[in-house]
């Protein structure tokens, strides 16, 4: 808003200016007007000029700062007033472009559970979460969020750490085993004891580690910026000659005049709402203007696995029978069982199973955390954990999520599941493969067996499994220098600090998931994995439109400046002149709103 609030008051001395000078007639006081307004604009581009040569950098700002002086030593007012008018305008545009929303925090703060249900002399008394110290006993009802980190010391349930692990399935929790705080439960009632206080607990380290992201972003250089030095250079030689072969200022300030950046300082931002424009009409929001630059070059693509490279939903990988049982009369007795649960391994279970396998249940009891019993056609069947099921069973356990079943006390054979891949998934990183991604990763909290076949089926090369979200974030800075910049593209809670962390983030939004959401430089609010592919599409061809367009503004305002040199443009035709080439400027960067050829498949 900074910038903008410049412009605007540009154009309120202007018009000020213009009314007391061609309405009033008192040109003394335009002329004040329009001297505050240049100091004002000056005295700003003089700081932002000091701070990029702090920071080792040369800004183009420096020929629109000269052109200015130069106006005002000449006293060409309505010249320098339009060299103001351009140049805060451009700044303008461009902090819309480049305006990052920095929400994450306060939306990772705002999801975190702010009371508790803590246990006093048996009684529930509900507490701030701040409050709560190490020792108290705080009780988990069913669907609750735990508050911070503790141990179960009564009860069992299932616990979904997908947000904060990555892990696809909930976990069994019991008494004795450890709580993460951000983790949801599920169906039972648990009591556990606090062991860390709330801000040194899981979901508070995330939060640290988003601040500590943002606190070191990667260094990025404004396209214009890249030309301005030998832009400079050129424009002051010419000045100064023109300055030095006649012997007078005024052809130095006329040379400047049309010198002045005006259309460099536009054509980048113009271009860069264009293509923010385009995106959005792919259901894809940018949030920054810098943001489609980073894509446009990406090399590395790391994505989480469970939500993003698939579709966070189990399907039944395979039965395997034993004992004479086949594989028919296994999956009807275990999904009958599991009809009426709300668990996720029993949904998916009775979802891939033919309804017309489905049988009558009595006697149907439940053993939290373990699995369930009952009578079907007859026989007693057992679903559920290994140990429940057939503890004394001579029985290798599963590599994968399983669900293991015994008929009248003998093992029959296990169910395993699968994460689904997206159908997407394949074609998606084979398309960005050919737009110019050299390394594709899989950053996940999930083990290395279940990481390793969604991997193999995704065509990723580059797997790390069983990551906490410290470590995704060290795994995207260690890349090599030559495989930058990263993007990230993520979904859960524990995604938010690597998708700061990257030089580009990007959430898979469609879930609605803030945090990650908000902590991303852009999201996808379609539940489209290849939304990434017209993501890059689209950063290439308005990267490729800006930097035409900046190439063609440099030829043509030199050419106006050799004619400047020879005394046939004024300064205030010089001003206007420089008004039809931001006209040009403006047009050719407006291209980049068109739709890029074929954006899935062309890297452009």
């Amino acid at each position: 808003m900074k910038r903008q609030w410049k412009f605007i008051v540009v154009l309120v001395l202007g018009a000020i200016g213009l009314i007391t000078d061609n309405v009033l007639h008192i040109p003394g006081i335009a002329e004040v007007l329009f001297d505050i307004a240049g100091v004002y604009v000056s005295i700003s581009l003089a700081r932002e000029m000091f701070g990029d040569l702090k920071e080792g950098h040369w800004g183009i700002d420096v020929l629109a700062l000269i052109a200015i002086i130069s106006m005002m030593i000449t006293r060409d007012y309505w010249a320098e007033w339009m060299i103001l008018v351009m140049s805060t305008g451009g700044e303008s545009l461009e902090e819309y472009a480049t305006g990052q929303a920095n929400r994450e925090l306060r939306a990772l703060l705002d999801k975190n559970p702010q009371v508790a249900s803590k246990l006093v002399d048996g009684k529930v008394v509900e507490v701030k979460v701040d409050d709560l110290q190490i020792g108290d006993q705080v009780l988990i009802k069913p669907g609750q969020q735990v508050p911070v980190d503790g141990t179960i010391i009564e009860g069992s349930s299932t616990f979904d750490q997908s947000s904060l692990t990555g892990e696809s399935v909930p976990v069994d929790k019991t008494v004795g085993d450890d709580l993460m705080s951000g983790s949801l439960n599920g169906e039972t009632a648990v009591t556990m004891e606090v062991k860390k206080l709330a801000k040194d607990s899981e979901y508070q380290t995330i939060v640290e580690l988003v601040k500590s992201s943002a606190a070191q972003p990667a260094k990025f250089v404004k396209m214009a910026d890249r030309y301005a030095v030998p832009f400079t250079i050129i424009s002051l030689i010419i000045g100064i000659a023109a300055w030095v072969t006649t012997g007078n200022f005024t052809r130095f300030a006329e040379v400047m005049v049309v010198a002045s950046p005006c259309p460099l300082l536009i054509a980048a931002p113009v271009a860069l709402v264009a293509g923010m424009s385009s995106m959005s009409k792919h259901h894809i929001i940018v949030k920054s203007g810098p943001t489609l630059e980073q894509l446009a070059k990406a090399k590395t693509f790391a994505f989480d696995k469970t939500g993003t490279l698939t579709q966070n939903q189990l399907v039944i990988q395979d039965v395997l029978p034993e004992n004479g049982f086949d594989k028919e009369t296994i999956q009807s007795y275990a999904a009958s069982l599991e009809q009426q649960s709300d668990h996720i391994i029993a949904k998916s279970l009775v979802q891939g199973t033919d309804k017309n396998l489905i049988q009558a249940v009595s006697n149907l009891q439940e053993s939290t955390g373990n699995g369930v019993s009952g009578t079907v056609d007859g026989k007693y069947v057992m679903v559920g954990k290994l140990s429940y099921v057939a503890p004394d069973a001579n029985v290798n356990k599963a590599k994968t999520t399983a669900v293991y079943v015994s008929v009248d006390g003998k093992y029959a054979g296990c169910i395993t599941f699968k994460d689904q891949l997206r159908p997407e998934t394949p074609q998606t990183l084979a398309r960005l493969r050919k737009q110019g991604a050299k390394h594709i990763m899989m950053l996940t909290g999930d083990n290395k067996d279940v990481a390793q076949a969604i991997a193999d089926a995704a065509g990723v090369d580059d797997v790390r499994a069983s990551l906490l979200p410290a470590q995704k974030i060290e795994a995207i800075k260690n890349v090599a220098p030559e495989n930058r910049p990263v993007v990230m593209t993520g979904d859960g809670i524990n995604d938010a600090p690597s998708l700061t962390a990257a030089d580009v983030g990007i959430a898979m939004g469609a879930k609605g998931a803030s945090a990650a959401s908000e902590s991303a430089d852009a999201v996808i609010m379609v539940n489209d994995l290849s939304k990434i592919n017209d993501a890059v599409a689209i950063a290439k061809h308005t990267m490729k439109v800006a930097k035409i367009d900046i190439i063609t503004a440099i030829v043509v305002v030199i050419i106006l400046e050799l004619v400047a040199f020879t005394g046939l443009i004024p300064a205030f035709w010089g001003a206007v002149l420089q008004e039809v080439v931001d006209m040009i400027t403006i047009s050719l960067a407006l291209l980049a709103k068109t739709e890029p050829k074929n954006p899935k498949q062309t890297g452009l």
